[in-house]
C-alpha cells in the first residue's frame, strides 16, 4: 500500500525516496530504510500496538544512525562519569530527544523489559530520561543502547548540558514560527483592512489583495501551523481526535473556501485569510507559553545539582590539596573552613562548629557540628574548622537523592487534561458527520456549489476557536489578573486541578510559621532591681555574635529599646563558643549566654524554677539562652518561630470548606502538635526526614485524594512536585518555587483560600464558555444545513461566538474588584 507519508514516523516521503517493505505480509511506505528496520523490529518484537497507542502531538521522529561509539560506554573510566557505583548491578540515567508522547514510554519499558539482565527501565516523559538499571555481568550498556537505537530511539548518558541545549532548540523553533505568523498576521491586516474599507468594490484591488492575502496564508500553513497539522495526522493515525483535528480543519476549511472565492473572480463571497492567520498566531502563542512551563519543571532538577560544591579541599600529609569532588573516595578526609559549602555526606573526625542546614532540614536554627556527627553536602559551615571523612558524593548524598526524588515526582506528576479537551473528540466527529451529511443531501437535492456551501457554512460556523478558546482564555485571565495581586500561576490549566483538590498539606518552618526566631519571654532571678539595664547588657554582648539566635535576641530587644540604636556597644573582651554560647567582658563583669549544659561546666548553680520552667517550655517548642554574671545565673530567654499572622484564618477558611488540614514537619512531634493546636487543630506528621515527605504525599494520594501541598524549602521541592498542585512561599528558597506550581510572591498564606475561589470562579466561567458555544453550534448549524447561512454569513458570526467567550473570561477580572473582595469578606464574617 503506497502512501505519501511514511508508515513509521509519518514524514512526508520526498520523491524519489520512497522504500517499500513487507511487514507481517502486508507492503508499507517508509521514507528510509531505517524507517523500515525500525517497524520491523518493532513488529518482531510483538510490540505493534505501540502505533495504536500513539496519542496526538509531534510526529514521530526518523530513527538516529546506528550508535558507532555505543562500545565506548562500555568502559568503568567512562561510566565512572555516570554510573555512581561500578558493581555488578548498575545504574545509570540515560537521555534520548525521541521521546515525544505515552506510545513512546510504552515501547521503551517493554523493549527494554525483554532484555535478559535489565532489572529496571522507567522513562521520565517530562525531561525524555530513561532511568535504567542493569547486570553488567549479563548484559553491556552498549547492548541496551544499540536495541534502543534498533526501535528507533537514540540514547546517551544523560549530560545537563546537551539537555538543557535541546530544549532551547526546540524552543528556538517554536518561536520562529511564532515570529513568522506574528509577522504575516500583521501584513496580512493591511490588506483585510484595505478591502473592508471598500478596496472590495474594485475588481482589479480586489482580486489583487486576494492573491497577495492567499500568498502569506499558505506560507503561514506550510511554516507556522505546520505543528497542529502534524499532530492530526497522528491524531488520525492513531484513530483518535483531538484539538488539533479540529484546529486543522478549520483551518484547511477556511483556506480551501477563501482560495476558491480566490480563483473564482466572479464568486461573491469573501476571503477570510486574515482570520486563519490570526487564529494561527494566537494558538501558537499557547503552544510558546505551554513549552516555557515544560522546561521550568526540568529547571528545579538542575538548579539543584547546581548547589552542590564541585571542589573540596583533600587532606594530604602536607595539608591539603583542592580537588574535584569527582575524585574523592570513601574513607578520604576533607578539611571545611568557616564559611565553606560542605561538599559531601560524611562524619565529623575532628573540630567544632556550627551548621546551617535549612536548605535541606527547613529549620532556622544552626545545628552544632563536633566529633562523631553527621554533616551533609550542600550544608554551610558557618564557623570553626571541620574535618570530614567522606561517606558519599554527588548522586549518593542526601541532595543528590533529592534531585532524583524531584525527577521521578515529574515522571509521576499526570499530564493535565483540560474540559474542552475532554469534550472536544465527541464535539468534532458530530460537526464532521453533519458537514458530511449536508454535502450529501444539497448535492442530491440541488448541486455541486450548494453542497459546498452548506458543507463549508457547517463547518466554518463550528470551526473550533470558540470552543477551543473556552479553556485557554479563562485560565489566561485568571493567571493574568492574580499575577498583578501576588499570586503567580505558572500553568493555568492547573486552576482546573485546584478546583478538585480536597486535602492541603502544610510544612511547618517558614510556612505556616515565619522561619525566624523572636524572643517570645524573659526572666530574671529575685534581686535584680533593673530588668531593663540587664536586658540592654544583654544586646550589648549578643551584637558581636553571628548566631541565629543572638540575631534574633538583638532584633527583639532592639523593638524593645529605641535608644540602644545610638549606643556605643564596645566590649572589653568577647568570645563565641560554637555550639555553647558566648562569653564577654564589660566594665569589669564577666557575662555568659548560651546553653545550660555549657554554664554547668563553669559551676554555676541552675535555679530550679529556671529547670523546670526550660523543660516546660521545651515541650512547646521555645528554645531557653541562659544568662550567667560573675558565674551567678540571672534570667533565662525563651525564643520561638512565630506563626504567620494569616495562619490561623488560612486553616479556618480551608476547614468551612471541607478540606483536609495536614502538617507535614521534620521537627520534634511534641512542637508540631503545639503548633497544630494553636492553628486550631489538624492531622500532624512529625519528625519526617526531608527525602521521605514526598512519600508521604504519595501516601495520601493513594488514598484518593487531590493533594495540594505548600512549602518554602529546598527539602519540600520532592513533595510540591509530587502533589497534584504545589503552592511555595514568594520568601523561600528558589528551587522550591521553580518545582511548585503556584508561587505566592505576595508572601500571604491567605492568598493560598483566595486562589482556591479563583479556580472555582474560572471552572465556572470555563463551563459557562463552552455552553455558549454548543448553544450558539445547536442555534446556528441546523440553519447552516438548511444552506441558508452562506460562508460570509458564517464566517462573520463565527468570530461573534468567540467574543462571546472573550468577554465572558474577561469578567474574571472583577474577582479581584473592591466590591468583590467586600463581598467575600462578609459572606466569611457571615460564616464564623
Amino acid at each position: 500500500m503506497i502512501l505519501n507519508n511514511c508508515y513509521h514516523c509519518g514524514q512526508h516521503i520526498e520523491k524519489g525516496e520512497l522504500v517499500l517493505q513487507s511487514i507481517k505480509g502486508v507492503e508499507h511506505s517508509f521514507c528510509c530504510h531505517g524507517c523500515a528496520g525500525v517497524c520491523d523490529a518493532i513488529h518482531e518484537a510483538g510490540m505493534e500496538s505501540f502505533y495504536k497507542r500513539t496519542i496526538e502531538g509531534d510526529l514521530l521522529s526518523p530513527p538516529p544512525p546506528p550508535s558507532k561509539d555505543a562500545t565506548f560506554f562500555d568502559y568503568d573510566e567512562v561510566q565512572a562519569q555516570y554510573v555512581s557505583k561500578l558493581t555488578s548491578k548498575r545504574e545509570i540515567t540515560l537521555i534520548s530527544e525521541a521521546i515525544h508522547c505515552a506510545a513512546c514510554i510504552w515501547l521503551i519499558e517493554h523493549t527494554l523489559a525483554k532484555m535478559d539482565g535489565v532489572l529496571l527501565a522507567k522513562v521520565n516523559f517530562t525531561n525524555k530520561q530513561i532511568k535504567l538499571r542493569w547486570d553488567n555481568d549479563k548484559i553491556k550498556l552498549s547492548e541496551i543502547i544499540q536495541k534502543l537505537n534498533k526501535v528507533g530511539y537514540d540514547a546517551t548518558p544523560y549530560d545537563a548540558s546537551a539537555s538543557q541545549k535541546a530544549f532551547r532548540k526546540a524552543n528556538r523553533d517554536l518561536l520562529y514560527r511564532l515570529g513568522f505568523a506574528g509577522f504575516a498576521m500583521m501584513n496580512v491586516m493591511w490588506f483585510s483592512v484595505a478591502l473592508y474599507t471598500g478596496a472590495d468594490q474594485e475588481s482589479l484591488f480586489r482580486n489583487y489583495f486576494h492573491w497577495i492575502e492567499f500568498i502569506i496564508a499558505t506560507t503561514v500553513i506550510l511554516y507556522s501551523a505546520k505543528p497542529f497539522f502534524q499532530g492530526a495526522m497522528t491524531s488520525l493515525k492513531s484513530r483518535t481526535i483531538g484539538m488539533d483535528v479540529s484546529i486543522s480543519l478549520g483551518v484547511i476549511t477556511t483556506y480551501l473556501y477563501s482560495f476558491w472565492v480566490t480563483i473564482d473572480s466572479s464568486h461573491p463571497g469573501e476571503v477570510y485569510f486574515d482570520t486563519m492567520v490570526d487564529f494561527i498566531f494566537l494558538l501558537l502563542i499557547g503552544r510558546y507559553i505551554e513549552a516555557i512551563s515544560k522546561n521550568k519543571a526540568v529547571d528545579a532538577t538542575r538548579r539543584l545539582v547546581e548547589l552542590q560544591p564541585k571542589v573540596a579541599r583533600l587532606k594530604t600529609e602536607d595539608g591539603f590539596e583542592v580537588v574535584s569532588v569527582t575524585r574523592l573516595k570513601k574513607k578520604d578526609l576533607v578539611i571545611v573552613k568557616p564559611g565553606d559549602q560542605i561538599p559531601v555526606d560524611g562524619l565529623v573526625i575532628s573540630g567544632t562548629g556550627n551548621v546551617d542546614e535549612a536548605m535541606l532540614s527547613g529549620e532556622s536554627t544552626e545545628v552544632f557540628k563536633q566529633e562523631g556527627t553527621k554533616v551533609s553536602a550542600g550544608t554551610i559551615n558557618i564557623d570553626g574548622s571541620l574535618t570530614i571523612e567522606v561517606d558519599a558524593i554527588m548522586q549518593e548524598t542526601m541532595l543528590g537523592k533529592i534531585v532524583e526524588m524531584v525527577e521521578e515526582a515529574q515522571g509521576a506528576k499526570a499530564s493535565i487534561q483540560c474540559t474542552a479537551e475532554r469534550i472536544m473528540p465527541w464535539f468534532v466527529t458530530v460537526i464532521i458527520s453533519l458537514s458530511v451529511l449536508s454535502f450529501l443531501y444539497w448535492i442530491v437535492e440541488a448541486n455541486l456549489e450548494t453542497a459546498m456551501i452548506a458543507a463549508t457554512s457547517v463547518l466554518i460556523i463550528t470551526c473550533p476557536c470558540a470552543f477551543g478558546l473556552a479553556t485557554p482564555m479563562a485560565t489566561a485571565v485568571a493567571s493574568g489578573v492574580s499575577a498583578s495581586h501576588g499570586i503567580l500561576i505558572k500553568n493555568g490549566a492547573l486552576l482546573e486541578v485546584l478546583n478538585e483538590v480536597n486535602h492541603f498539606v502544610f510544612d511547618k518552618t517558614g510556612t505556616l510559621t515565619k522561619g525566624q526566631m523572636k524572643l517570645v519571654d524573659s526572666h530574671v532571678v529575685e534581686g535584680i532591681e533593673d530588668k531593663d539595664a540587664l536586658l540592654k547588657d544583654i544586646y550589648r554582648v549578643e551584637f558581636h555574635s553571628e548566631h541565629s539566635l543572638a540575631k534574633a535576641v538583638c532584633q527583639s530587644l532592639h523593638s524593645m529599646y529605641s535608644d540602644l540604636a545610638n549606643k556605643n556597644l564596645e566590649l572589653d573582651f568577647f568570645q563565641a563558643h560554637p555550639g555553647r554560647g558566648v562569653e564577654a567582658r564589660y566594665h569589669g563583669q564577666h557575662y555568659l549566654l548560651g546553653t545550660a549544659t555549657w554554664l554547668k561546666q563553669y559551676d554555676i548553680e541552675m535555679p530550679d524554677i529556671f529547670v523546670s520552667l526550660e523543660a516546660e517550655r521545651a515541650e512547646k517548642g521555645q528554645t531557653s539562652v541562659w544568662v550567667a554574671l560573675d558565674n551567678k545565673i540571672v534570667a533565662i530567654l525563651f525564643l520561638e518561630d512565630e506563626l504567620r499572622p494569616d495562619a490561623l484564618e488560612l486553616i479556618s477558611r480551608l476547614k468551612e470548606k471541607g478540606k483536609s488540614v495536614t502538617l507535614l514537619s521534620g521537627d520534634r512531634y511534641a512542637v508540631a502538635k503545639t503548633v497544630a493546636e494553636k492553628l486550631g487543630g489538624m492531622e500532624v506528621i512529625a519528625e519526617v526526614l526531608p527525602e521521605d515527605k514526598h512519600e508521604k504525599i504519595k501516601q495520601i494520594q493513594a488514598s484518593g485524594s487531590r493533594v495540594a501541598m505548600v512549602g518554602d524549602g529546598i527539602n519540600d521541592a520532592p513533595a510540591l512536585v509530587r502533589s497534584d498542585v504545589g503552592f511555595a512561599l514568594g520568601s523561600g528558597t528558589d528551587i522550591s518555587m521553580d518545582s511548585a506550581d503556584i508561587v505566592l510572591l505576595n508572601n500571604e498564606l491567605i492568598s493560598i483560600d483566595t486562589a482556591v475561589e479563583l479556580s472555582a470562579r474560572t471552572l465556572r466561567t470555563i463551563k459557562q464558555n463552552i455552553a455558549s458555544s454548543i448553544i450558539y453550534n445547536f442555534t446556528l448549524v441546523p440553519l447552516a444545513m438548511a444552506a441558508t447561512l452562506t460562508p460570509l454569513i458564517a464566517a462573520v458570526t463565527m468570530p461573534l461566538s468567540s467574543l462571546i467567550v472573550i468577554g465572558n473570561a474577561a469578567r474574571i477580572r472583577t474577582f479581584f474588584s473592591k466590591r468583590a473582595i467586600a463581598k467575600r469578606k462578609r459572606r466569611r464574617q457571615e460564616a464564623m
